[in-house]
């Protein structure tokens, strides 16, 4: 009788083992962090919110409607309104709870109601009263003929029976603008390219962008300037923007002269003491 030939034993590697109890040992990590997160929101939508906390989202509110007003009230339109540049691409970049109903009406009326939104408009009167006053919360910019080829084929969509549809087939196209003759995507480039007679039945047939948050978000860069005329607009302006720190300054330091002394010299003491109010000694301002 032959004897019996022993068969391999099934086995599984360490490493797929190790890795397996990794990805398990992560699964439940990622289960308890997610059940945190859902009660830590459910116990801060019943938190008691102090008095001062109210008080302050009211005064940011309307801090906000008197910055607006004074942006409508003491800026001149802007004089870019050509044969050859009235066409903006305009991109919410800010704005929550610290802006007023108005301001947020004006967005709305932009159908700007998400951050990184975008959406073309024809830079007339109206639009560019209304950009003027929610500048903080808003960028926006004239684009070229390839800007607006990537943004309709990669992120554009339509509206069609209050359905949100990508502009993935020419029929899209026609069925929601064919009695204007527009039958497909170039026609819809090129009626908001040379901002045409149904520009304004095409931008409402389309939605607003959905643009991707940038990945080092957006960062202020301030600009250094060595040296500052002494101008009434240039003096005005900083001292105006600083005047709190400057009459700090002022008593702490005391860097103003008396009444005789010369008014370069009195500005002179003025910009010394905010360079080290704001430590800027690297930086210098001086008045020339």
């Amino acid at each position: 009788m032959a004897e019996e030939v022993p068969q391999a034993l099934n086995y599984i590697p360490e490493v797929i083992l190790k890795k397996r109890k990794n990805n398990e040992e992560w699964a439940i990590r990622r289960k308890l962090q997610l059940e945190q997160k859902v009660k830590k929101h459910k116990s801060d939508n019943f938190a008691i919110k102090k008095p001062e906390q109210f008080i302050r989202e009211y005064r940011d509110k309307e801090m906000d409607l008197v910055q607006m007003k004074q942006r409508g009230k003491n800026r001149s339109r802007r004089a870019f309104v050509t044969s050859d540049s009235s066409l903006l691409f305009v991109i919410r970049i800010g704005g929550k709870s610290d802006m007023h109903p108005r301001t947020r009406k004006l967005l709305y009326s932009l159908r700007l109601r998400k951050i990184f939104s975008g959406v073309f408009v024809k830079a007339d009167a109206r639009i560019l009263e209304i950009l003027q006053k929610v500048e903080p919360y808003v960028t926006y910019g004239y684009p070229n003929l390839k800007s607006i080829k990537d943004l309709l084929y990669k992120k554009g969509a339509g509206k069609i029976d209050n359905q949100r549809v990508p502009l993935t087939s020419n029929e899209v196209v026609e069925q929601a603008l064919g009695q204007h003759g527009i039958l497909c995507l170039e026609d819809v480039v090129n009626e908001i390219a040379n901002v045409g007679p149904h520009f304004k039945d095409v931008t409402s047939f389309l939605c607003p962008f959905s643009l991707t948050k940038p990945e080092k978000a957006l960062q202020a860069e301030r600009a250094r300037y060595p040296f500052i005329r002494r101008s009434s607009i240039c003096v005005g302006s900083i001292v105006s923007l600083a005047a709190g720190a400057a009459k700090e300054v002022a008593d702490e330091f005391g860097f103003f002269r008396s009444a005789g002394a010369s008014t370069k010299d009195a500005v002179a003491d003025v910009f010394d003491g905010l360079i080290y109010y704001f430590d800027l000694k690297e930086h210098p301002i001086r008045v020339i």
